[in-house]
């Protein structure tokens, strides 16, 4: 979850890495440095506790000069957030590292680098892939044969770069479940966990496979696969539309992110849909038929984490009520960790906004290897690692989302999930109108959106009415179960108070205890064949003193009074509602995160792209 950034070229790099940081920073905030050698071939480090720019403050009084760096945000593992821990680590004044991951092993390789007289002045793992690095060039030929000789020692997982200042136009990259590209220019190349680093300096990209360790230098990448094979990695050109990396008018990446949500889902529909029918080459894949294999598909196993997790809860509900599959949704990193049973005919996906959520990739693997009939990703980014090793890729097209917070990746993940389910129905029974409805419903999101996103204001006061409150209950019914869910994630994530979600039938069976005037219960209640029910469960909280905060359809005949304030929510289609119901959440979220004063788009203990286990 941290970021990486390198540099080989003739020119001074010190900007460039630290502008790649900032781009980068959503992946990790505890602290960042950056490493250069200068003409002198000397080592130059600075490191800072804190955000990207306390780091570039520091390069700024004190310029660092040299075309050879790496540089790296850190989200901590092992170690406090300090300066000490902060990366680049070095070894003997000579070897400079930077790595995201974990090294599982690190205390026994730790313990053997002491025996050989090497001092330890961090906390991580991260250390000991310099001193080993190190060590071993005492009788290794070069700092690529070192590398790939310490890579066979490591367990655990790992992105990481290494630089010799004896070597002043060389770096040594490795990759083992933590991504890293390489970026291509004229006469320099770079690399990077992530290519949106790179995009000032180049759009010409190729992403290291799993085990490949990289030698890069002005002139020249080459890459050699876990068997110390010479390789070549397709590069292609980046087509990322836009750079996501200004806020324009919006004070946080979180609302411009929110307020992008309409467009968002008119890019995932874009070219999808043809005479209301979808089309399943949106469901691509390297040599295969999607058609064919989504119209074999009796059973879908969804694996996922945190809000990615929720989406996929959603389309339990939708596969079995209109598509007629059984489907079973479950945590990726349970799901890798326990014996399963497959069903024959079953499809496996995968959904993370990242493409390289570690305990999802697992997953996959893991899913290859028991015997599923196919696999399938919902994922927002080209090019990543579960994009690659899935038989088949949804792209959600949502754009870079820099808050840590995901709204619109998780919108567009629901469409996704919705067109899956209508294509995989259409060959299991599902009728053409039913099919030409749920189309239709999908048509009509943005606009849709578009009118919630109107009540912006009315959400932003009632959310004064959490400015001393530290806990709160969500409450849905059906497939709004899932957004209560995700809506009591996004509120203890962005503002830190403790929020629970239920489905509003187990009231009953436990939570009612916590009913009191310091509750706020916050509910989701779209105008669907649960709506009595549900106004059965609100009178169960009103009944115990509980204040009630409802999101209702417009003829769901809610009325606000003493002990319920109400938001009308424009009437939507059954199909749709959990998308639409998803936005006031998320707003309420932002607006009581801004009332506590806390950091949105980077919460504390918190990082976006999650690359360890």
């Amino acid at each position: 979850m941290c970021g990486i950034v390198g540099a080989v070229a003739q020119r001074d790099v010190a900007d460039i890495l630290v502008e790649g940081l900032r781009r980068l920073e959503y992946r990790g905030y505890d602290s960042a440095g950056v490493a250069i050698i200068n003409n002198d071939n000397e080592l130059q480090r600075v490191r800072r506790l804190g955000k990207v720019q306390e780091l570039a403050d520091a390069v700024n009084n004190n310029p660092l000069s040299g075309g050879t760096g790496i540089a790296h945000t850190r989200w901590a593992t092992h170690g406090v957030p300090s300066e000490e821990n902060a990366h680049p680590h070095i070894s003997s004044n000579n070897i400079a590292v930077v790595h995201n991951g974990i090294i599982e092993n690190h205390q026994e390789l730790k313990n053997l680098l002491i025996e050989q007289g090497y001092v330890f002045t961090s906390q991580t793992d991260t250390e000991v892939i310099a001193h080993l690095v190190d060590h071993l060039l005492k009788t290794e030929a070069s700092l690529l044969a070192a590398v790939q000789k310490a890579c066979k020692q490591f367990i655990g997982a790992y992105g990481t770069v290494i630089m010799d200042r004896r070597d002043p136009e060389r770096l040594v990259v490795a990759r083992s479940g933590s991504p890293l590209v390489i970026g291509y220019g004229l006469g320099e190349n770079f690399l990077a966990s992530d290519m949106m680093a790179l995009l000032p300096v180049t759009r010409k990209f190729a992403f290291l496979e799993e085990g490949d360790v990289a030698e890069i230098t002005r002139f020249e990448v080459n890459i050699f696969d876990k068997k110390g094979n010479a390789v070549e990695r397709d590069a292609t050109e980046a087509q990322v539309s836009h750079d996501a990396g200004d806020k324009g008018e919006y004070r946080h990446y979180m609302l411009k992110e929110i307020y992008e949500q309409p467009t968002a889902i008119r890019n995932t529909l874009e070219n999808r849909i043809i005479d209301n029918q979808i089309n399943t080459e949106a469901f691509a894949g390297d040599g295969v038929n999607a058609d064919q294999i989504l119209k074999d598909i009796d059973h879908v196993q969804i694996i996922a984490c945190g809000t990615s997790y929720h989406s996929g809860m959603v389309a339990r509900y939708w596969l079995e009520q209109y598509a007629g599959v059984s489907c079973n949704i479950e945590i990726a990193s349970e799901f890798r960790y326990r014996k399963s049973f497959v069903p024959k005919n079953a499809l496996l996906v995968t959904i993370s906004q990242s493409g390289e959520t570690a305990d999802t990739l697992a997953a996959l693997r893991l899913g290859k290897e028991l015997g599923y009939a196919s696999s399938l990703t919902i994922c927002n980014v080209p090019g990543s690692s579960l994009v690659r090793e899935s038989d088949m890729a949804f792209m959600t097209k949502a754009g870079a989302e820099i808050g840590v917070a995901s709204t619109k990746a998780f919108t567009t993940q629901l469409v996704g999930l919705m067109m899956m389910t209508i294509a995989i129905g259409k060959n299991k029974g599902m009728t053409p109108e039913l099919q030409q409805e749920l189309v239709q419903s999908l048509m009509s999101l943005p606009a849709k959106i578009d009118e919630v996103l109107a009540l912006a204001k009315d959400i932003e006061a009632l959310a004064e009415d959490f400015a001393d409150k530290h806990h709160s209950l969500f409450l849905g019914r059906g497939d709004q179960y899932p957004i209560a869910m995700e809506g009591a994630l996004k509120l203890k994530e962005i503002s830190y108070i403790h929020a629970e979600a239920y489905a509003a039938g187990e009231l009953k069976h436990g939570p009612l205890a916590l009913i009191d005037a310091d509750m706020p219960v916050i509910v989701v209640a779209p105008n669907n064949d649960l709506i009595e029910k549900l106004k059965s469960n609100v009178e169960e909280v009103r009944a115990r003193g509980g204040l009630m905060y409802v999101f209702a359809d417009t003829d769901a005949k809610f009325a606000s009074d003493d002990t319920m304030k109400v938001i009308q929510v424009p009437h939507c289609d059954e199909a749709i509602a959990p998308i639409v119901y998803t936005l006031p959440l998320q707003l309420l979220s932002y607006y009581v995160a801004i009332i506590k004063g806390t950091d949105v788009d980077q919460p504390r203990n918190l990082a976006k792209s999650v690359t360890v286990e």
